[in-house]
């Protein structure tokens, strides 16, 4: 493997700094928004799931009892 001097991996880091394509600022606040609103979706549904799952148990555990 050649070995690159460090000026020459600065001018490659520049380049390649070059070619990222940042996100407008309404992008990133839209992804945020839908970050947001997703997590309270699965929140909401994770905490549905949990609940029929405790109920299921704690009946399934008054038969024994």
């Amino acid at each position: 493997m050649a070995k690159t001097s460090p000026g020459e991996f600065m001018r490659q880091v520049e380049a390649e700094r070059k070619k990222v394509a940042w996100p407008t600022r309404r992008e990133t606040v839209t992804t945020a928004i839908m970050v947001v609103l997703m997590t309270v979706i699965l929140g909401v549904f994770f905490f549905g799931v949990d609940t029929i799952f405790k109920q299921i148990v704690a009946a399934l555990l008054s038969l024994v009892a």
